[in-house]
This record gives structure tokens, sequence and C-alpha cells, in this order.
């Protein structure tokens, strides 16, 4: 250690996919290292779902995650129909989106407006930012409820959802139980469009930089559960093929693996890399949003204006719900027959926050011999370590209570697993003697 050299530490940093903590070293006025610590203990869900069926992967699956249990079925069904060739149905496929579209629904407009608005608005929560602007808040859950109520509707309850299963579903909605829902759908869609007014009025801190983006691209759809892995400086890929250009690595300081591309550098998955990958796939009628904000540059350049990305993926979601409500006819079958085979099977789809992957090694007895989930928190880590390290320097002369805030709503930028405590960083300063 040198002399004057700082040691940023900030603690109890909860609920970022369990429990972590960020720890900065600053030389010279440069931050030397920045280390984001998880070290939430082992959840083994990679290993709970060994000698399970692939229906019972499905179900053990989505309860990874409460905010995004549909992310992580989706990317499971579609890697067992793959290796299975299961061909299902057109309206079990436009259900699926439809699925996908509410949790991206409930998960944006709770990063929004509950866990986000409020760094930008100066209020530590938001609780103390609904005595102020009850409205706004009101608007937010509300938007979520709607998201909530589409997710019990298909999946069977909105939390860790049971419906989905290889082949279709378990039951499949009728025509009118959908249609009962497109007035809180418009209602969506409103209240969807007025947030990315609300996102554009927040004013982010002034930050610069030129990351690595990945996401699915589809030619003909916004990605949610089918595209090409690609990226801005020329990757195409497989969505089974995410190990040939991306690997995972255990570093020491926490308990979640990173990931790196086949160069080591670190890549930032997650609306802004959509947006930026994926924009001239938005429903039009988010385009025509995006187009009027003229924040395309800005969302690729600044991570604190990731919350105008999640409000145009918000208006997506909402209007591409209501055309596939309006499109409906059931399938003639709840889930057609399949048989499971040895093999490898792998996907990825995009989660709220970014592309997750799944590969499952399926035995001689169709049950799963071994588990890889690779969840967007993982991968994105590196780059939001890196972001750190590129803007601490800015925040350094700032009183404590000021630099805190700051780091907090940069981490907050990035996922809703990251950002779900409103007030989580305890931040210290010791200055180290020379050793």
């Amino acid at each position: 250690m040198h002399a004057g050299d700082l040691r940023f530490q900030v603690q109890n940093l909860t609920r970022v996919e369990g429990e972590g903590s960020l720890h900065l070293l600053v030389r010279d006025g440069m931050v030397a290292e920045a280390r984001l610590q998880i070290f939430e203990a082992p959840r083994y869900f990679e290993a709970l779902v060994a000698g399970r069926t692939p229906d019972e992967v499905l179900d053990i699956v989505s309860r990874i995650c409460g905010i995004c249990p549909v992310a992580y079925q989706m990317s499971a069904v579609h890697a067992f129909e793959d290796l299975f060739e299961v061909k299902v149905e057109p309206s079990t496929r436009a259900l699926r989106r439809l699925l996908y579209c509410a949790e991206w629904i409930e998960s944006h407009a709770l990063h929004i407006y509950l866990l986000h608005a409020p760094d930008f608005l100066g209020y530590p929560s938001a609780v103390e930012l609904a005595r102020d602007h009850r409205q706004l808040v009101a608007d937010g859950l509300r938007l979520k409820q709607i998201g909530n109520r589409l997710l019990g509707l298909l999946g069977g309850r909105a939390i860790h959802p049971v419906s989905v299963r290889v082949g279709g579903w378990s039951r499949a909605p009728r025509r009118a139980q959908l249609l009962a829902m497109r007035p809180a759908l418009e209602e969506g869609l409103r209240l969807a469009r007025a947030t990315v007014d609300v996102a554009l009025g927040l004013t982010p801190p002034v930050f610069e930089r030129e990351p690595r983006l990945v996401a699915l691209h589809n030619p003909t759809e916004y990605p949610m559960n089918e595209g090409r892995i690609v990226s801005n400086d020329g990757l195409a890929l497989a969505p089974q093929a995410w190990g040939e250009a991306f690997h995972e690595v255990q570093v020491p300081w926490s308990n979640a693996l990173q990931a790196r591309g086949s160069d080591n550098l670190p890549y930032l998955l997650g609306p802004a890399a959509r947006i930026e990958l994926d924009h001239e796939q938005l429903h039009p009628i988010a385009r025509a949003a995006l187009d009027a904000s003229g924040a395309l540059e800005s969302i690729r350049l600044n991570p604190y204006r990731s919350i105008v990305a999640r409000a145009i993926e918000l208006v997506h979601a909402t209007a591409e719900a209501i055309d596939i409500m309006d499109a409906y006819i059931p399938p003639e079958q709840a889930a057609v027959a399949w048989e499971p085979r040895p093999g490898i099977a792998a996907w990825a789809t995009e989660a709220p926050r970014g592309l997750l992957f799944h590969r499952y090694e399926v035995g001689e007895d169709g049950k799963v011999a071994a588990a890889t989930i690779v969840p967007p928190t993982s991968q994105n880590q590196a780059a939001i370590e890196a972001d750190i390290a590129a803007f601490a320097p800015r925040v350094l002369d700032l009183p404590m209570d000021a630099a805190t805030h700051t780091l907090e709503q940069l981490i907050r930028s990035y996922d809703p697993c990251i950002s779900c405590a409103t007030h989580f960083l305890d931040l210290s300063v010791r200055r180290e003697a020379t050793s």
C-alpha cells in the first residue's frame, strides 16, 4: 500500500442477488481497484435441478427470482424444446411473449418508480417520495399491479408462476379472459407513455463511456424469447452458443461468478444494450417515443440514462401486450406431446435486466444430470466495477453523504436485482499509512 492511499468501503450493499458491498482503493486521485463484493451464501439451484424432469426444472428455476421468474422459465423451456425438437403452436408462442411482457411491465415499473426515481428526485426511498409526489408513486404502483395481474392470469400466480410446461401450458387462457384485461393494459400504455416523460425529466450525473453491449437480436421483433446473441462490435451467435464467446470466472472477492468475453473484457447487458442494438424492432409506439426523446446516444453512453431505456421498454411491453390480446386465438391443445432425448439443452432469453443463459445436460433417463445458469447480474458485475472505477474519481472530493448517494445511484442504474434496497450503502473512508 502506498502512502496517501484512500480505501473506500461500502458495507452491507444488501439484496444484490443477496448481499454485497463495494470496495474502492484510490491511489493518486485515481481508482486502482473497484470490487463489487457479493458475499451471499450459495443457493444451490443448479444442484437442486439435478435428477429432475424438465417440467420439474421449470417450477424450480422460477423460484430463483421473485421479480423475474418468467425469465428463468423461458430460458429453460426453450432450451428443452430445442433439444427435444418440440414445435409449439403459434398461439403458445404468442402467449409466452405476453407472459414476458407482463414481467417486463411489473419489473420495469418497480425499478423506475420505486427504486431509481427517488435517487434523481432527492429522496431516500419511495415512501418519502410519496409524501410529496403521491400521484407519481401511485402511477408506478398501478403499472406494477397491471403487470402482476397479467402474470397471475397467464401463470397461475403473479410470483413464481406455475403454468409454463414443455410443449405449452398446463392451462391456456380463454380469449375472453385476456380481453377482460384489455382496458387495464390501455391504462398501462397511457401510464407507460407518461413514464417516458418522467424519465426524460430526471437529470443524470454527467458521465460517458463506450461500453461493449450484448443482447439478443431478432430482425422481426424486439428480443424476448428468441434471437441471436449479438454485440455492438460484431458478435453474432445462436442462442445456444453463449459459451463460444463468453465464460465465467471466479474472483476472490465475490461468491458470485463473473463473466467475460473471449478477450477477458467485460460487457453490458440490459435495457440500454437492447435499445441500442434493437431499437428498429421496437413496437411503433415505443419507437416513436424513443425518436421523440432524442435519447438514443445518451442511453448508450451514460449508465444513469438506463431509466429512460426502461421507460421506452415499458411502452413497448404494454403496446405489444395489447396487440397480442387482440390477435389471440386459443391453442387447440394446451401442450403438445413430446419425448425427452439425451443431449445438451441450451438457450438464452432477455430478462428485464438482460440476457439470461441456461445450459442443461439431459441424460438417457430424460432427467437433468447437470446445469449451468448464468444470470444477467453476474454477467454485468464486471461492467459495473469498470464503470464505478471510471466514475468514482468525480465524487472523491464530495462530502461523504453526497459521494455515497451518487455511487448508490450508479449501482442502482443496472438492474432491479442490484437495486432492490433503497438505501443500502454505509460508506467509510480509511487512509492507510506506508507499510
